[in-house]
């Protein structure tokens, strides 16, 4: 027999065995109705259960819990601190609850500002409005391609534009600041397997 070959082999198939593998934080946890874990098994707790506990007897706590069921479990396997699981569960939840709202309050802003400055244009319409009526009587007989020229040349207008362009322009900013937002959270959300990290 070729003894560098079968070694060759035998390398190649303990190598193509080898794959990554991860403990999990998944932990099972029986309640049962004596202290001992000897007793009838009454539930099956998962990481990041609440329970109350109502007394502890060496290496077993007695808890309750949420339907009012109950048992001894190992102590070793309860904690005063919140899990981790719970707590990212906790913060995928406050993030969608601010994804929800922050576009949402922008429109509303958006909106507000827009209205703000379409009252602004109606009170600078009605101040060139009269204006034009208060002029002299031999204004008045010029054609209407001078009252237009006369209109566009008032300078109170030009600002407003300008006031109504950046509100546009701003309106835009936050559009895309928005998009441009969702689509990195969804990329990252997609990479990263349902978890943001930043």
């Amino acid at each position: 027999m070729n003894w560098p070959a079968a070694l060759c082999l035998a390398l190649f198939a303990v190598r193509a065995v080898a794959a990554p593998a991860y403990v999990s934080d998944e932990l099972v946890l029986g309640v049962y109705a004596e202290e001992n874990n000897q007793g009838q098994r009454l539930a099956t707790l998962h990481s990041g259960t609440s329970v109350e506990t109502l007394g502890q007897n060496g290496d077993f706590t007695q808890v309750r819990l949420g339907d009012g069921t109950t048992g001894w479990v190992k102590s070793a396997y309860l904690t005063a601190k919140m899990p981790a699981i719970v707590r990212v569960k906790q913060l995928e939840e406050e993030l969608d609850r601010s994804r929800a709202t922050t576009p949402a309050l922008a429109e509303a802003a958006a909106r507000s500002e827009v209205e703000r400055l379409r009252q602004e244009l109606a009170a600078k319409q009605t101040q060139l409005d009269a204006a034009l009526s208060s002029q002299a009587p031999g204004a008045q007989a010029v054609g209407t391609a001078s009252v237009v020229g006369t209109a566009a040349a008032v300078p109170s207008v030009s600002p407003l534009l300008a006031v109504l362009a950046a509100a546009i322009g701003l309106l835009l900013l936050v559009g895309g600041f928005c998009l441009g937002y969702a689509t990195l959270a969804r990329r990252v959300r997609d990479k990263f397997g349902g978890i943001k990290v930043y």
